[in-house]
C-alpha cells in the first residue's frame, strides 16, 4: 500500500469528520482554497454544503433586525458569519452574533481579526444544518457560556430562543404578547411570527417598542459609563 506524504511546509487539507485541536484546524483552514467553509465543533471538522436561497433569504431580516438594535445601542456590535474561537476544540462561524465590545467591558476579545470568547448572543439560521445547530453546536455554545442562542429554523419554520440557565442552554417561550425579549440586551424584542413571515415592518415595530423602553435607555447609559478606552474594538493582534 502506498501513501502520499504532504509536501514540506504545506498544511494537509481539512477533511469532514477529522478530529483536530483549534490551532491545527485554523492553520489548515487558512491554507484551504478560497470559498471553503468549515467549522470545528467539539473537536470535529464539519464542512457544510453551500448556502442555499432559502437560508440566504431568512438570513437577511435576521441580520437587519440585529443591526438596527446595534445602531441604537452604542457599545454593541453585530457581526455576520465572523470566525469565533470558543476554546481549544471549537472554532465556529455563527450566522450572526451580537456582542458588547471589549472596551465597553464585553466578554469577548478581538485577536488578529477574529472574535475570541463566547459572545453574549448568537443566531443560527438552520435548514440542512438543523441537526448540527441544535445538537453539537448548541453543546459548544453551552460549554463556552454563550448567554443567549437563537435558532431560526426552516422546514418547518420555527424560532427557538435559548437562555443559559445554570450552565445549560434552555429553550424559553415568548411572552404573553408572543414577543421574545432578550435578557442580555434590554430592548432587543423579537416578533417570531414576523421573522418567519419575512415581515420587516412587523419586526421593526416590535423592535422599536423595545428600544423605547426605560430598560433600553438605562442599558445605553450603563454601556457609556463602562467604556474604558476609545480604541473602537481594538484588535489585540495589532497592538
Amino acid at each position: 500500500m502506498s501513501t502520499v506524504e504532504p509536501q514540506a511546509g504545506i498544511a494537509p487539507p481539512l477533511v469532514e469528520g477529522q478530529r483536530l485541536d483549534q490551532a491545527t484546524f485554523h492553520e489548515r483552514y487558512e491554507a484551504m482554497p478560497s470559498g471553503t467553509h468549515a467549522e470545528l465543533i467539539g473537536g470535529v471538522v464539519y464542512m457544510p454544503s453551500p448556502v442555499g436561497r432559502d437560508h440566504a433569504r431568512a438570513h437577511v431580516p435576521t441580520i437587519v433586525w440585529m443591526d438596527r438594535y446595534a445602531e441604537a445601542t452604542p457599545g454593541v456590535e453585530v457581526l455576520d458569519s465572523a470566525t469565533t474561537v470558543l476554546g481549544r476544540e471549537s472554532e465556529l462561524q455563527p450566522d450572526a452574533l451580537l456582542r458588547i465590545l471589549p472596551e465597553y467591558e464585553g466578554r469577548t476579545a478581538t485577536e488578529r481579526g477574529f472574535v475570541r470568547g463566547a459572545p453574549e448572543l448568537v443566531v443560527e439560521v438552520s435548514k440542512a444544518t438543523r441537526y448540527v445547530d441544535l445538537g453539537p453546536k448548541l453543546e459548544d455554545y453551552e460549554r463556552a457560556g454563550v448567554l443567549e442562542y437563537v435558532v431560526r429554523a426552516l422546514d418547518p419554520d420555527e424560532v427557538i430562543w435559548h437562555v443559559l440557565r445554570e450552565g445549560r442552554l434552555v429553550a424559553v417561550p415568548p411572552g404573553a404578547d408572543s414577543l421574545y425579549r432578550s435578557e442580555v440586551f434590554p430592548g432587543l424584542w423579537l416578533d417570531p411570527a414576523a421573522l418567519m413571515a419575512g415581515d420587516r415592518v412587523g419586526l421593526r415595530v416590535a423592535l422599536h417598542q423595545g428600544l423605547a423602553t426605560a430598560e433600553h435607555a438605562a442599558f445605553v447609559a450603563r454601556l457609556a459609563a463602562a467604556r474604558v478606552s476609545p480604541c473602537g474594538g481594538c484588535d489585540l493582534g495589532d497592538m
